[in-house]
């Protein structure tokens, strides 16, 4: 429009490689076929992977043709290209020598299909009916039990504490204690954080470090241990006894009634909460600590700002 006002426009047409997307549709293009990645390899997939981003970079550079786009397609770049490529890794290099960006293990959505990281911004959280499972944990001494509620009986597997809200009357005598994790035997403390919710289910939480981000924080805060029961694909792993190579609806059935058989299910409520999606594949995502780049946005802002 602007050019044809006598304006000296350019427009420098660009197409993203959009990796993980990109793996998806592949994947479902190998599903149609009865296969998987790992049924044609590494190489296969690649030049599959490639093949699919040729086809969808045309696609996209014949809608702007259809559009009357007026690019400038003699500088048509893609992300993967060598010139932008070695932008992106000097880029790198240069903030990385600069301490802006740095790798640790932090809490991470983590989605078990495309087992890779997500950023905030690609998990779409989704209001769900799901359950609220209320479950008692023996006091170690044999005197009574605290009730937990919680969303997620998979996890339970992971707990390293029983958390309550030290305001809290109703478990002052509690705090200090130690209680039985019934599915696993392991004795777990009974500690006070500021974080506990005294309104939600019982007031009493059950503190899963590696699976939750407020966990994490109480974790962190009295040198809680952290026990990841998950595999990279959604599973349960070892640490989830005989639950172990379930998936996560499996082994929450099964710790459910691992609780009834023990006469220590309390009861089970409706509940409706958010819970976060792969905005590309629609899996429900896992919190779970996983080493990780991140960068130091602050000085980044300050100079933008």
């Amino acid at each position: 429009y602007k050019r044809r006002l006598g304006y000296h426009a350019l427009w420098v047409p660009g197409t993203d490689h959009a990796g993980i997307a990109t793996q998806v549709l592949v994947e479902q293009d190998l599903a149609r076929e009865g296969l998987t990645r790992y049924d044609i390899g590494r190489e296969k997939f690649l030049e599959r992977a490639w093949a699919r981003a040729q086809r969808s970079r045309h696609a996209i550079e014949l809608q702007h043709h259809m559009l009357g786009c007026s690019c400038d397609w003699g500088r048509d770049t893609f992300t993967l290209d060598e010139k932008p490529s070695r932008a992106v890794r000097t880029a790198f290099v240069r903030l990385y020598e600069k301490g802006r960006i740095y790798r640790g293990e932090r809490m991470v959505n983590w989605c078990p299909r495309c087992r890779t990281a997500l950023s905030d911004l690609e998990v779409e959280h989704r209001d769900t009916d799901g359950r609220l499972y209320y479950f008692r944990y023996p006091f170690v001494d044999g005197d009574g039990f605290l009730t937990i509620a919680t969303t997620r009986p998979e996890t339970c597997y992971g707990d390293t504490a029983v958390a309550v809200s030290p305001a809290d009357e109703r478990y002052r005598k509690a705090i200090g204690r130690r209680v039985r994790l019934p599915v696993s035997g392991r004795e777990i403390p009974v500690i006070a954080d500021e974080a506990v919710d005294p309104s939600f289910g019982t007031g009493a939480l059950k503190i899963t470090p590696s699976h939750d981000p407020t966990d994490l924080t109480v974790a962190d805060r009295h040198n809680l241990p952290h026990i990841n029961v998950f595999n990279p694909d959604g599973t349960m792993n070892a640490e989830a006894g005989a639950c172990q190579g379930l998936d996560r609806e499996a082994c929450r059935e099964r710790v459910v009634n691992e609780f009834k058989q023990q006469g220590l299910l309390d009861r089970i409520e409706p509940y409706s909460h958010m819970v976060g999606h792969c905005s590309r594949c629609r899996t429900a995502v896992e919190p779970a600590i996983s080493l990780q780049w991140f960068v130091d946005t602050r000085p980044l802002a300050d100079a933008a700002v």
